[in-house]
């Protein structure tokens, strides 16, 4: 196992940091080496520490952890862009979020993370055409994580969602790449309309907390929009919105708000 982490280190960076700092995190806190080792150490890759750790957060008496973990392997097997995903939204955390110091956080203790990983394999499912079982991860996924994000809704990779309580997207709804997102924000529909009805949000947005973008509109890429703001209407590409019902307020403020995390409205 130890020369099975070493060669697979030399090509996944990622996945050698985390060992890295799992080896440090036993030595500062002995107690927690059972749940380090079973959750990172114990496998030889990225892509096992994150199918146990997936399978463990959403076991039930209904639903085995060991048929879970089955499936996350099989998922990981068939599309390796599932956990190249999961890598960029781990970085994107660590440079966006300052209460993560180290990789190894979101992959333990981060809802946010484990919640889109979560939902990733519920993608996969709904693409496979398992879509009973796409329900059941986003079934879970709600009562683990307080985060209902339907398994057809479209997700780019780069994804960081502070907090991650009460996060709401819907089924048809689309993200780009190098979103950040607060807690309570949702991305709905404005009825019972059967078709393409939910938001789709631009690369590079900032979605502040509380915010409510509803109905069939494009968020521009690099835009930002204000906590607790609702959104009814269009959002041109690199402006700030904020309001009830949101209008524009200014320019973005920089080009990659998602990356800077600045959610004043001064200098807007």
């Amino acid at each position: 196992m130890a020369q099975l982490q070493k060669t697979l280190a030399e090509v996944d960076p990622v996945w050698s940091r985390i060992c890295q700092e799992a080896e440090m995190a036993i030595q500062e806190e002995p107690l927690m080496g059972g749940l380090i080792h079973s959750g990172v150490l114990h496998h030889g890759s990225f892509e096992g520490a994150l199918a146990y750790r997936l399978s463990m957060k959403l076991a039930s008496s209904e639903m085995s952890e060991q048929i879970l973990r089955e499936i996350a392997d099989a998922a990981y097997a068939a599309e390796p862009n599932l956990t190249s995903a999961a890598r960029a939204d781990m970085v994107a955390i660590f440079d966006r979020d300052p209460a993560c110091h180290r990789l190894i956080q979101p992959l333990l203790f981060f809802k946010g993370f484990q919640a889109i990983q979560s939902y990733r394999l519920g993608n996969w499912l709904w693409r496979s055409g398992k879509r009973d079982l796409a329900y059941f991860v986003q079934m879970r996924v709600s009562e683990m994580f307080g985060v209902d994000i339907h398994p057809a809704a479209q997700i780019g990779q780069g994804i960081m969602i502070d907090h991650a309580h009460s996060i709401v997207v819907g089924e048809t709804a689309v993200v780009g790449d190098n979103v950040s997102m607060l807690h309570s924000v949702t991305l709905g529909g404005t009825g019972k309309e059967d078709d393409d009805r939910h938001p789709k949000i631009g690369n590079g947005v900032l979605i502040g907390a509380g915010a409510k973008v509803l109905g069939n509109i494009r968020v521009g890429h690099c835009s930002r929009i204000a906590a607790g703001s609702v959104v009814l209407e269009e959002v041109p590409p690199m402006k700030t919105v904020a309001g009830v019902p949101a209008k524009i307020v200014g320019e973005a403020g920089c080009s990659q708000p998602s990356l800077t995390m600045d959610q004043l409205l001064n200098g807007s």
